[in-house]
């Protein structure tokens, strides 16, 4: 128990101060990966256009169930989650250039189903 518990401070204290320190997950936790609010622009531009590259980004098309809010913060943490997620779920897969954060609250919202 002191051992989930110590893994799961080390988790929060590397999500708040964005140590790089490897993270990680005990017990089945899961995971997602979301875009660092203090993200750029350009960040999160490149970050889609990567993600998407590499994953099937459909979700994130007009009409589709995560397109809104439309903006790039929303679209960047759908993008760079389903690269997270197709690529094992490996801290290193939402490092991003340091742009993406691995958070264990489930961000979906609506019909926006992050995997």
């Amino acid at each position: 128990m002191a051992k989930v518990a110590f893994s799961l401070i080390f988790l929060l204290l590397s999500l708040a101060f964005g140590s790089g320190a490897p993270v990680t997950v005990v017990n089945g936790q899961k995971t997602w990966c979301v875009a660092k609010p203090s993200s750029d622009q350009a960040t999160l531009l490149a970050n889609i256009n990567y993600s998407c590259s590499q994953v099937d980004c459909k979700i994130l098309q007009k009409g589709g169930p995560c397109f809104y809010p439309d903006d790039l913060t929303n679209h960047a943490s759908v993008a760079m989650n389903l690269y997270y997620q197709s690529h094992g779920k490996n801290h290193w897969n939402c490092d991003f250039r340091n742009s993406g954060l691995v958070v264990v609250s489930d961000p979906s919202y609506s019909n926006c189903i992050y995997a």
